[in-house]
Formats: C-alpha cells, sequence, structure tokens
C-alpha cells in the first residue's frame, strides 16, 4: 500500500570526529524514504531549489521512490543544514541551517496522494503539517514529527496537530519539552493526553518507547560497532517503521511493535556510514537478517 511523506529534502554538510563531508544528500523526507522502501511504495512530497542536481533525483527513483511531488523551484536554493558530532557520537552542534526555499513551502498534494491510506509528516513546519492534513481525505494512520524550533514557536498548531494525528514520533528532549516534564515516562504519558493515540519517543543509541493508552515498551538499539554519521538515524527509524505498517496494512499493538523493531534496525544501518550511503547498499534480505539477529538478542 503506496506510503506518502512530506518533508524537507536537502544538502548536508556533517563534521565528525573522524571525519567530514561537504553538501552531501540528506533531508528528513529523504532518510524515510529510503528506509520505507523496503517494505512499500513510497511517494516523496517536498521541494528543492534550482540548485538540486537531476543525478539526485535520478537516485530516489532508481531506489523505487517517487518522486513526482517533488517541486523544483527555479533560481532558487536548496535547504542546507551543517552540523558537528561531539566525540560521544550522540551530541551534535548545528553549526548553519537556510531554509531557502523550505520557508515558504506549501505543498498542494496531487489528488491520488490526496486519498493515502498512511501518512507520515516529517519534521518540518507545523503548519505546513496541517495544511497537507487537512487536503487529505479518510487516511487510515497519520504520523508526524516534531523538533524544539516548532514546539517553542508553533506552540497552538502543535496542539491542534496532535489532536488530529494518530501518532506522534518525537526524540527525548522534545518530549520533555514540549510535555514540560524532565521525566520521559511522565512525559511520554502527558504527551497521549493532547490528543495521539500512540506516541514513539526516540533515545539515539538507547533506542526507542513507545506509549500508548494500554501500554508501554522499550525497545533498545541495535548494537553496532562502526557509528559514522548518526546524521537521519531518526528519520530512518520512522521509515522502517512506517514502511512496515503500510506493508501489513494495519497498525494492531503486536504489528506496531515488529513495526518499532524494524524501525530500529533501519537506523542501525544509516548510522554506519555518511549520508544515506549505508542504505543504498542494502536490500530486504539484508534488513530482515538482521532483524532476526535483533530479535534473538531480545529473546530471553
Amino acid at each position: 500500500m503506496p506510503l506518502v511523506v512530506v518533508g524537507s529534502v536537502a544538502f548536508d554538510s556533517v563534521e565528525t570526529p573522524q571525519a567530514s563531508r561537504d553538501r552531501v544528500l540528506g533531508g528528513s523526507a529523504v532518510y524515510f524514504s529510503l528506509a520505507a522502501r523496503f517494505f512499500t511504495h513510497v511517494r516523496l512530497v517536498g521541494v528543492v531549489g534550482g540548485d538540486w542536481p537531476a543525478e539526485y533525483t535520478q537516485l530516489l527513483q532508481s531506489q523505487g521512490v517517487d518522486t513526482a511531488a517533488l517541486q523544483v523551484v527555479p533560481g532558487a536554493k536548496t535547504f542546507f543544514w551543517r552540523g558537528r558530532y561531539l566525540s560521544n557520537m550522540n551530541d551534535r552542534e548545528t553549526l548553519d541551517v537556510q531554509l531557502n526555499v523550505m520557508a515558504s513551502f506549501n505543498p498542494v498534494l496531487p489528488e491520488e496522494l490526496r486519498r493515502c491510506k498512511f501518512l507520515f509528516l516529517a519534521n518540518g513546519s507545523t503548519k505546513m503539517q496541517l495544511d497537507v492534513l487537512s487536503q487529505c481525505v479518510g487516511p487510515m494512520l497519520t504520523v508526524a514529527d516534531t523538533m524544539d524550533h516548532w514546539i517553542r514557536n508553533e506552540p497552538k498548531e502543535l496542539r491542534e496537530l496532535m489532536r488530529r494525528v494518530d501518532g506522534l514520533v518525537l526524540n527525548d528532549s522534545e518530549a520533555k519539552l514540549l510535555a514540560e516534564d524532565e521525566n520521559v515516562l511522565r512525559a511520554g504519558r502527558g504527551l497521549l493526553e493532547m490528543g495521539p493515540r500512540f506516541i514513539v519517543i526516540k533515545k539515539g543509541e538507547h533506542g526507542a518507547m513507545f506509549f500508548s493508552k494500554h501500554e508501554m515498551y522499550v525497545l533498545p538499539a541495535y548494537p553496532t560497532e562502526r557509528v559514522v554519521d548518526p546524521t537521519g538515524a531518526g528519520d530512518s527509524f520512522a521509515g522502517g517503521m512506517m514502511g512496515y505498517l503500510s506493508e501489513q496494512f494495519d497498525y494492531s499493538p503486536e504489528t506496531l511493535k515488529h513495526a518499532m523493531a524494524y524501525g530500529i534496525v533501519a537506523a542501525s544501518f544509516t548510522v554506519e556510514d555518511f549520508s544515506v550511503d549505508r542504505l543504498l547498499k542494502i536490500t530486504r534480505e539484508d534488513v530482515d537478517l538482521r532483524m532476526e539477529e535483533y530479535r534473538r538478542m531480545l529473546t530471553f
């Protein structure tokens, strides 16, 4: 079942203690799509500038990602992010953010995308996410991501969004900020009271936590020895999770638990190289093999 993702398509410049890369392929919708494509057909909605290389679009298409709704604005510049990771490879500093075309991005979904059954609103303006949501007719599952910038600057819109989506994905510091509670357990339960059916809190190298009305559980990260670039790991997690749910055409509690595990596996591949390079080198068979290893690790 096709899965629609709306989010950023970007150039990233990344510095780590070991190496650096300049203006590589990035963006929340890109990482999400390349992780989700192992499970389902993905249709990407985004915007880029005239500096966007046609080869990047062709690359996404070659991986089965539908880019028909990727808008190109001639004469404008593509969203750009520059960041530096500290020695622990968990904490990072944002050195530069240039919204460029994303600053005025107001997507108009084609008719066939408006009737999608699975919709993911990747990290971006909450106002834009609400507008996209209002264009969709009867989706089976809608999940959104957010970050501290939108929590602080668009609180009213974010509260409305939370009342209208089925699930919310965010990291632990963002969950604490939004819930105004430094205890992550209380924060997760508090966010449920704001409207979503479930909350997923990403905890980086410590995995992820799931909250719903009837259950709470924690899944650890897949242990990988080779952490090269953590950029996009959270978006890949969301892509793996939503891709599996779309493939199964279901989001029952048991299916959600399996989807979370697939998301963690997808993220574990992403961190093993810069940009999306590792995701481009693996197959669904590789994902399933690592999933079996992960399953054995959790069995006792």
